[in-house]
């Protein structure tokens, strides 16, 4: 007998339906599965006999066929396993329910217990699209479907559970994403209240988030540079719920989205150890899963001491921050992730770190600074929009019994600047100042005269790049944006060149 279900796949971020079909016919025992399965998928039958007998239902001794379609696509993960148990129960007339705009998806264990699986977002928003009224989940991925509304989502524990929900025995409650939502903010990010001095330094990353943009700290061991990173993410605008589903959907994806929680609501900050390898960082595998710089998406990615990262990582992430996604070619084909971030590196000027300090002087023999510096291409360095100086902090800023200001504050600020550029960037795909496409750059950052000279001034003497020159246009668009001014003055061009100071004073000198 033939029955057939449907479940999901994922090829991306993006799913894709796949029909489970399962035939039971006359002939020796065997199992055959075909549809392009992976390792978890073909283990599928020794879960699906185990729990069929654990439930007390006969695995049937007939030549079976289960086919996933469409063939001509890798299927991988164990989340078939319900669809294949509840169709292998019909097949064998076991079970007599109708399925019918049904969709199921859930790993089983051995006794039947329906198991967490990784990306049940995009699955259940791509079962609505298609029209289908009712998706099965796991109950560990309740609050994640919840959020998609059109559909009845019903959370279960168990393949039994299942069962009696399509024989009418009882109803699953279905899950609503009011009940997974918590009072209060839960916010956890440290805030700039708690940071002495480094005013010059807060100022810059104040920019940075108003606009997007990518910045470097550079200074020596303790002043402060990975503490200024870790508190960015408390000055960022909130997220708009597209970019909360957009997140969601790619932390799904890779399975480390947080148990019992429907929605990402604060930006990630994503900050991997300077041993990461390139396809940890830019995503890989058979069929590629997303890396460090997709799941720190309309969030911030920090790599601390960059010249300790390898070289080959360091370069992958060029692409990506020009193009705003990671584009990964495979067998299986070729899959786009998005990586729109905000880049933080920080480093040292030297391996001893105290290459100009005020009181400690550097230990590096000679040559050693520019070797250490070298370490970082052009290439990426131009793609950083603001480089900071991070001074070591004085006594009396230590000292200081006067409380900083707090985030809150700042990100007031933050967000009055975002609007300006939401209102300017309206029915376009550009999300801030950082993402300025060439031909917007030239209409949106109008110069008076005098920033123009000021502009072509520097530009000669600091031997900037094209890039460089767009990035500081970028900069002091933001900077303009900050003072409510629709035309780019002086005072914003100079404070935007002063954070290419490094291109003049360490990369050009190496």
């Amino acid at each position: 007998m033939y029955a057939k279900l449907n479940s999901a796949g994922l090829f991306g971020i993006d799913a894709f339906v796949v029909d489970v079909e399962t035939d039971v016919s006359r002939g020796l025992s065997r199992f055959d599965m075909v549809g392009l399965p992976d390792t978890a998928v073909k283990e599928s039958r020794e879960r699906v006999r185990s729990s069929m007998k654990n439930k007390g239902y006969t695995f049937p001794d007939s030549r079976i066929t289960v086919n996933l379609a469409p063939a001509d696509t890798k299927k991988e993960g164990p989340l078939y396993d319900l669809p294949i148990f509840l169709s292998l129960l019909i097949s064998s007339e076991q079970l007599n329910v109708n399925t019918e705009g049904c969709m199921f998806m859930g790993e089983l264990s051995l006794s039947g217990k329906i198991c967490k699986a990784s990306g049940v977002l995009p699955m259940v928003i791509k079962a609505r699209q298609c029209g289908f009224h009712s998706v099965f989940v796991p109950f560990d991925n309740a609050a994640e479907a919840s959020v998609v509304e059109g559909i009845n989502v019903y959370p279960a524990a168990d393949v039994g559970e299942v069962i009696a929900h399509l024989k009418g025995e009882i109803k699953i409650k279905p899950a609503k994403a009011d009940d997974y939502y918590k009072d209060g903010d839960d916010t956890n990010y440290p805030d700039f209240a708690q940071v002495r001095g480094q005013y010059a330094v807060k100022r810059a990353l104040e920019v940075a988030a108003a606009g997007g943009h990518n910045v470097i700290l550079i200074g020596p061991p303790g002043s402060g540079k990975s503490m200024l990173a870790k508190r960015i993410p408390s000055i960022l605008p909130d997220m708009t719920f597209d970019e909360k589903i957009e997140t969601t959907k790619i932390h799904s994806i890779a399975g480390v989205l947080p148990s019992g929680k429907p929605l990402i609501e604060q930006r990630p900050f994503r900050s991997p150890h300077h041993t990461v390898s390139p396809a940890a960082l830019a995503g890989g595998g058979t069929v590629p899963k997303p890396g460090e710089i997709s799941l720190a998406h309309n969030g911030v990615l920090f790599l601390d001491e960059l010249p300790e990262f390898a070289r080959n990582s360091m370069e992958v992430l060029r692409q990506p921050l020009e193009d705003g996604e990671v584009s990964i070619s495979r067998v299986a084909g070729r899959l786009s992730y998005p990586c729109d971030v905000m880049l933080i590196v920080a480093m040292n000027p030297c391996p001893c770190g105290y290459l100009g300090h005020p009181t400690k002087p550097c230990t590096c023999p000679q040559g050693a600074a520019a070797r250490y510096l070298n370490k970082v291409s052009g290439p990426l360095l131009d793609r950083i929009d603001i480089h900071v100086e991070v001074p070591p902090v004085d006594y009396e800023s230590l000292s200081s019994k006067d409380d900083a200001e707090p985030s809150a504050e700042i990100k007031k600020r933050v967000n009055k600047a975002r609007e300006v550029q939401n209102r300017r960037y309206e029915g376009t795909n550009i999300s801030s100042n950082a993402n300025l496409t060439s031909a917007k750059l030239r209409e949106v950052c109008v110069m008076s005269e005098a920033a123009e000279n000021l502009m072509k001034n520097s530009f000669d003497k600091l031997g900037l790049s094209a890039r460089a020159y767009d990035r500081v246009l970028k900069v002091a668009r933001t900077i303009a944006d900050m003072d409510e001014s629709e035309i780019i003055e002086v005072k914003h061009i100079a404070e935007a060149i002063q954070y290419r100071s490094l291109d003049r004073k360490y990369w050009n000198n190496r």
